[in-house]
């Protein structure tokens, strides 16, 4: 019988296991491995032949489960991964010299290569926000020139729930720039790479704070919360967008065999693993947070309201500490670091960590 950490195929050895798989990091969500409940979910969708392209059983099942969480008529358009679902559903709100409206901390701004402008013809228009997130006012900042040819047409603001410091929008929040940007003729897009801690944190149905809000196309993320690769652009007014489909094969994003990214989500979404996966990780920062908060000369920069925690302490304690636990300064110049918990993030990881932060604070 072979090892457990060794996979063979006729006797030879095909893989082997090359990490600890006990080690977890508070560096990023994607560092987490999938749920068993996902590997068992494409394990299932294996075997004989299914109709490529998205025209398989599982794809189509998908749109009833979609439908069931965001309303009747919503169409999802399973993609490979978060740049590609924010790529694809931005250009399909925006003309060719169309312009999008985000916070300066976007990931469509930051941490995105340029993908927006280089691959979607995109402008971004930022705006500075004190918590990552934006408001009607901030919009205003941005939302002007609409009929000047020298300046790109704002068509689209962009938000992120949770956003990326961390902080969460109430539906109430995300209805009124929904109304505002609606009346300046432009559209509301969500990117939602971590849409679950969000709806786990706020504890309302999902589609409070976007198709009842108002939302017209989202970004839903299931990488960061158990899946393997698994994203999609959930177009929540059909009316509002054409060609989608065009879109995402222009933009490399249509996958071949699509039913082992559609069936991730129907692992995830069918009972509620999803949120209780996401509810686990936000509670992890809870308890991340309520530790650093008693060890002196460490802030916490942010409300904690998802799976993130930002803090502030001195650069050498940072460093020595990263040699302990990976993770990453979010502002080196001003010593701010981000750590992130996951849906695997266990109590002892936690406190293990805060017995280190404790430690090298006090050399």
């Amino acid at each position: 019988m072979a090892d457990a950490a060794t996979l063979t195929t006729s006797g030879s050895t095909a893989a082997q296991r090359r990490h600890d798989p006990e080690a977890r990091q508070f560096a990023s969500d994607n560092y987490a491995g999938v749920h068993p409940e996902v590997l068992a979910a494409i394990a299932l969708a294996n075997g004989g032949h299914q109709v490529s392209y998205g025209e398989d059983a599982y794809t189509e099942h998908l749109q009833t489960i979609m439908a069931g969480l965001f309303g009747d008529g919503v169409e999802a358009y399973p993609v490979f991964n978060g740049t590609g679902a924010n790529v694809v559903g931005l250009q399909a709100l925006t003309d060719r010299w169309g312009a999008v409206i985000c916070a300066d901390t976007a990931h469509i701004h930051v941490d995105e290569g340029g993908a927006p402008e280089r691959m979607g013809g995109l402008k971004l228009h930022t705006v500075s926000t004190p918590d990552g997130k934006l408001t009607p006012a901030l919009i205003d900042r941005q939302a002007w020139g609409f009929d000047d040819e020298h300046r790109a047409m704002p068509q689209v603001v962009s938000i992120t729930q949770s956003t990326e410091l961390g902080t969460l929008y109430t539906p109430d929040e995300i209805r009124a720039l929904a109304d505002h940007a609606h009346g300046l003729g432009m559209r509301l897009h969500l990117d939602g790479a971590r849409l679950a801690n969000a709806a786990a944190a706020l504890d309302v149905p999902v589609r409070a704070f976007t198709s009842d809000a108002g939302v017209d196309v989202l970004s839903f993320g299931a990488t960061k919360n158990g899946a393997l690769a698994g994203e999609a652009v959930v177009v929540l007014d059909p009316d509002g967008v054409t060609h989608l489909k065009h879109l995402r094969k222009l933009s490399m994003q249509l996958a071949s065999k699509m039913r082992f990214v559609s069936v991730q989500f129907e692992a995830l979404l069918a009972d509620g693993l999803w949120l209780r996966l996401a509810g686990h990780a936000n509670a992890m920062a809870q308890r991340l947070a309520a530790g650093v908060r008693e060890i002196d000369g460490v802030e916490v920069l942010y409300p904690v309201q998802a799976n993130g925690v930002f803090a502030r302490l001195p650069h050498d304690v940072s460093r020595r500490l990263m040699e302990r636990h990976r993770f990453y300064f979010w502002d080196e110049a001003a010593g701010d670091v981000r750590w992130m918990c996951s849906f695997d993030t266990t109590e002892d990881d936690v406190d293990g960590f805060l017995a280190a932060l404790r430690e090298e604070m006090g050399r």
